[in-house]
């Protein structure tokens, strides 16, 4: 399951979607607004995306789970939109047979999104705005900077 929403992630309902008998090993990942950054208090963050490439990105990545690990049962959502600290902005669930293998997937999945797939944050703090963004190093987005 691939999903890019506005709506709330449910990371129990997600994570439900890849266990099976033959998987010993679930592993989950929930990521969440945090209301620090770089010494800065965080208000919220804004998250974007151009969804069908982001979408296809995110298959992608999980068919290279597949093929090096033969991790077959891999969920990834990520929330689009303003949100508020504390809530979820991404869900990545995947299990196998044995635990080194979903651990070593599971980073694996984490660093391809943030170093492929285009998806901004916008980080809202006290005085001021920065994007952050996904996708390749020096990327830009309407011409701003996506790493400050």
């Amino acid at each position: 399951m691939i999903r890019i929403t506005a709506e709330p992630l449910n990371p129990q309902e997600i994570t439900d979607l890849v266990r099976k008998d033959s998987n010993g090993a679930v592993v989950t990942f929930v990521g969440a607004v945090r209301d620090s950054s770089e010494g800065r208090n965080v208000l919220h963050l804004e998250y974007e995306a151009y969804q069908p490439m982001a979408e296809n990105m995110l298959h992608q990545i999980a068919r290279e789970v597949q093929e090096r690990w033969a991790i077959q049962d891999i969920a990834i959502a990520h929330r689009l939109g303003k949100r508020a600290i504390g809530e979820i902005s991404l869900v990545v669930a995947l299990a196998s047979p044995h635990r080194n293998e979903a651990f070593e997937a599971s980073q694996y999945v984490l660093d391809r999104i943030k170093h492929v797939v285009p998806i901004w944050k916008k980080e809202v703090f006290e005085g001021g705005e920065a994007w952050i963004g996904s996708g390749e190093e020096g990327a830009t987005r309407q011409g701003e900077a996506l790493h400050p």
